[in-house]
């Protein structure tokens, strides 16, 4: 009988997030603070997708971040700085938000080049110079939103399409482009003489540490549903505190805390699993399908959820306009269908229940139209508490019987 060799990096509890990187996150989430304004102002279609632009491009940058400190802790004085100049920097990005395709866009695309150029000197620590190779399309990625602030209309959206264009090249050239290699001209003199056959860059960029990477992600994640609670205090304003509001504020924390429910109660224990049995060099891709891509419907979802409660607690007892009943239910099935995007990735099962209830939920937004916005919330509450109940009850019967976990 043969032993498996146990692998010390698989045991590796790994390190924490810090409380830099969680004040980092504070302020990146004020972005998204500053989106649901931007939409909550005008909730429309060509709203919703300018918004939608706005935080690809964002979350491209925070997603780097977040891999960079994972790479490089904030642990020095002179890390910090920059760090914070960086948080700084977003700030600025935030605050020009609610006016950025209006007289703020130049402002918004400064901020976000100076976002760029500090990622790229606090990368530059733990990858070397070759990293500045693709630090360029970044920081062509912040020119160009620049640019989008000079002109208006469709020429501005196309710069901003451009810029996330320009990031999407970003992982092909951090992949296939220069790194440092065995025998290269640029492998250092140390590495040489010490014997030490230097990784190439697709092995270094994925060598993350799974525990902190996934605290990071689910520590925003948390930050994020805040801002759907900060949005019932918005809502009130200065309502008169009425058993018929009180009940509408407690739905919107119910769903608020059903879809905290699907992501946290499981999940984050199973994807750190699932990060540590993948080799390093597929860490990478692994990290962009469910981090990026896949979170990005999640944190869009729960920035329209957050628009629509604003908007539909000042008018609980009567037919919800199009608008605010579609961004309740649409944030929502957002967040399902990132959330099954996720699980996809992670190759966490079930997926089946997930997926059918987003177009349920989306069919809500028929009843705030038709009836109320507060029936509307409440046929959200339940549908999501039918699909954790359904989940639950497959796990226990799949449990039992000892079937492997089919989709």
């Amino acid at each position: 009988m043969h032993s498996t060799p146990v692998d010390p990096a698989a045991e590796d509890p790994g390190r924490r997030v810090t409380t830099l990187e969680l004040f980092f996150d504070l302020v990146f989430v004020f972005t998204l603070t500053q989106l649901t304004v931007l939409l909550a102002h005008d909730l429309s279609f060509a709203t919703a997708g300018r918004v939608a632009l706005i935080l690809v491009v964002l979350f491209w940058m925070y997603g780097a971040y977040a891999y960079l400190t994972n790479q490089v802790p904030p642990d020095r004085p002179a890390r910090r700085l920059l760090l914070m100049l960086g948080m700084g920097a977003f700030l600025v990005c935030a605050l020009a938000i609610p006016r950025v395709f209006d007289d703020t866009g130049v402002v918004f695309g400064l901020g976000f080049l100076v976002v760029v150029v500090v990622h790229t000197a606090l990368y530059t620590r733990s990858h070397g110079w070759d990293s500045i190779w693709y630090g360029v399309s970044n920081a062509l990625a912040a020119l160009s939103v620049t640019a989008a602030g000079l002109v208006d209309g469709l020429p501005a959206d196309g710069l901003w399409l451009l810029a996330i264009a320009l990031q999407f090249v970003t992982p092909y050239v951090a992949e296939h482009g220069p790194g440092r290699r065995w025998g290269s001209a640029r492998t250092s003199r140390a590495e040489r003489e010490g014997g030490r056959t230097p990784e190439t860059m697709r092995v270094q960029l994925g060598s993350l540490d799974p525990a902190h990477f996934v605290e990071r992600h689910g520590l925003l994640l948390i930050i994020a549903f805040g801002e759907s609670v900060i949005s019932i205090g918005v809502g009130i304003g200065d309502l008169p505190l009425t058993p018929g509001l009180f009940g509408g504020a407690f739905l919107a924390l119910a769903l608020a805390a059903a879809l905290w429910w699907t992501y946290f109660v499981r999940d984050e224990e199973r994807a750190e699993a699932a990060f540590r049995a993948t080799p390093a060099a597929d860490r990478w891709r692994l990290a962009m399908n469910a981090y990026y891509y896949a979170f990005l419907p999640m944190l869009l979802g729960i920035a329209f959820l957050a628009a629509g409660v604003k908007k539909a607690l000042g008018h609980l007892g009567s037919p919800a306009h199009g608008g605010p009943a579609l961004a309740l239910a649409g944030g929502v099935a957002l967040f399902l269908a990132g959330d099954a995007a996720f699980r996809a990735a992670m190759r966490l099962r079930p997926l089946r229940f997930r997926a059918g209830a987003a177009p349920v939920v989306l069919a809500t937004a028929l009843v705030g139209t038709r009836f109320s916005a507060a029936g509307e919330l409440l046929a959200l509450v339940a549908v999501l508490v039918a699909m954790l109940g359904a989940e639950a009850r497959w796990g226990v019967r799949t449990a039992r019987a000892g079937e492997p976990a089919p989709a």
